[in-house]
């Protein structure tokens, strides 16, 4: 590197210096013998004001020795200007591939940021649709779920009713008892009193035996109307039940479907739940059906020992 303050006096000092040892004072000889420091333009520029004051008898051999300087500089000087032009060559080139790599990579860069964005989209897309499929099936699953309250309300109804009508059905069977006990009664009494007035009361007894025969008459329709209404009644506890394990189906199928829910809605969750509740609340109305069924057959078996004891 070229130091700062550098004297006509150092250059002159190096220019004899280098006479002396037989040298010929270039510009490079100077600059070497200055320790490598100084510009060359200065260094130049102080050699030829120190040859213009050397005077007239030195001018051949001046002019002489700068042409072969300038001629040394220019070779020199294209030197460099070629070393500089092929270093600017060789930066320029360096820079034009790192410009292109940058670019390649930059290219590369955002087909992945577009390809991921993209595919972001369509995430999204597929997320929306699957949770607006969800969406319906939870409000279908809700209109479900209603309507199954609403069936269980009219199985409950039914179940009502059938109780209604089986307690109506127990007191007449009581009082068709209570009427066959008393009937028992006066017909034994009635024997007993026909033993002891038989001969007396012969055609009064045969009065009252057709009397009798058609009051059996009676209590016989009668009977068969109790029998055909327990069998209406099995019936209808056959249908009962028959649509309540329809029922336990549908809240089997609503489970399942809130199982495969459960994990997109919290509120399937609470749905669940009260289908389990409404389930073991069917079970339960299975149960008293069951009872129900069990206590009709114990009506017809009655009834047939009705007959029995009537026959």
């Amino acid at each position: 590197m070229g130091r700062s303050g550098l004297y006509k006096s150092d250059v002159k000092q190096a220019r004899d210096i280098l006479l002396a040892q037989g040298k010929h004072p270039s510009v490079d000889a100077v600059r070497i013998a200055l320790g490598n420091t100084g510009s060359k333009t200065t260094i130049h520029k102080y050699l030829r004001e120190l040859q213009e004051g050397e005077g007239v008898d030195r001018k051949a051999s001046i002019s002489e020795v700068l042409q072969d300087l300038v001629e040394r500089l220019a070779g020199q000087l294209q030197a460099e200007a070629n070393e500089k032009l092929d270093e600017a060559n060789v930066r320029h080139q360096e820079q034009t591939r790192a410009q292109a790599e940058l670019i390649a990579t930059l290219r590369t860069e955002l087909a992945a940021i577009t390809e991921r964005l993209d595919q972001t989209n369509g995430a999204l897309t597929q997320e929306q649709g699957a949770h607006a499929s969800t969406r319906e099936a939870l409000h279908d699953l809700t209109v479900d779920h209603r309507a199954a309250e609403q069936r269980i309300v009219g199985l409950e109804e039914r179940l009502h009713e059938n109780e209604q009508h089986r307690q109506s059905l127990e007191q007449k069977h009581e009082h068709a008892r209570q009427s066959l006990e008393h009937y028992r009664s006066s017909v034994k009494e009635q024997r007993e009193q026909d033993q002891r007035r038989h001969e007396q009361q012969g055609q009064q007894l045969q009065a009252e035996m057709r009397q009798l025969q058609q009051s059996l008459v009676v209590r016989q329709e009668e009977v068969t109307r109790l029998n055909q209404e327990g069998v209406r009644l099995v019936s209808d506890l056959s249908h009962t039940r028959k649509a309540l394990h329809d029922e336990q189906a549908n809240n089997r199928q609503l489970v399942q479907r809130l199982e495969t829910l459960q994990q997109a809605e919290h509120r399937a969750q609470v749905v669940q739940v009260h289908l389990a509740e409404q389930t073991a609340l069917s079970e339960r109305l299975v149960e008293q059906l069951n009872a129900a069924k069990a206590e009709g057959e114990g009506l017809s078996r009655k009834i047939r020992e009705m007959e029995l004891s009537l026959g």
